[in-house]
């Protein structure tokens, strides 16, 4: 663990190796797990605001959960996340075959919105707690991504480079560029 600014970040994102296979994992993380994806009260709002433009998008289970549950829900341990289906997959899941894929990047994607999807997904498999004082940045090890593991490794991507578009969205291009420093150094 390092410090960076008002950060404590794991030196697993630095060393460890990471690519998305979804050809692999069909997309596993976004109907996997017990819990939405963690959300800002910020996102939470974003999501209100889209909405609308995010519908035509998702498939009508995820609708219904939504309307149901709303755009946004409190998870048991209090937190803000994305709602789910039936306790299993995201509500702004859709399905390209097989593979899952976020609704609302989709309609990012056709230029329906301008926000991509919640950072917790974009930032994946980096978790971020944040505490009154700092933020801890953590590499989040799940099995289900053990294809994405393998693949990082054979391309030579470390995590913090497979997700540095979602970490400068979260910390900023200052911070990044710090944090390249840093593994330059652990490098030596």
């Amino acid at each position: 663990m390092f410090q960076l600014g008002k950060t404590i970040v794991s030196e697993d994102i630095l060393q460890k190796d990471f690519v998305c296979n979804l050809s692999a994992c069909k997309g596993a993380c976004c109907v996997d797990g017990d819990a939405g994806a963690p959300l800002s009260l910020e996102e939470t709002k974003i999501l209100e605001e889209i909405y609308t433009k995010v519908k035509p998008f998702l498939r009508k289970e995820g609708i219904s959960a939504i309307e149901a549950q709303g755009t946004w829900t409190k998870g048991t341990d209090g937190d803000l996340e994305t709602p789910l289906i039936e306790n299993k997959d995201c509500a702004y899941v859709i399905f390209d075959g097989k593979t899952a894929l976020c609704g609302i990047e989709q309609a990012y994607n056709q230029g329906a919105i301008d926000w991509k999807k919640p950072v917790s997904c974009h930032l994946y498999p980096i978790r971020v707690k944040d505490f009154t004082e700092f933020a801890a940045v953590n590499y989040d090890r799940w099995d289900i991504c053990d294809d994405a593991c393998s693949l990082g490794k054979e391309l030579e991507v470390p995590v913090y480079k497979f997700v540095k578009e979602a970490l400068i969205r979260r910390f900023g291009e200052d911070w990044y560029l710090e944090l390249e420093k840093v593994a330059e150094e652990l490098k030596r």
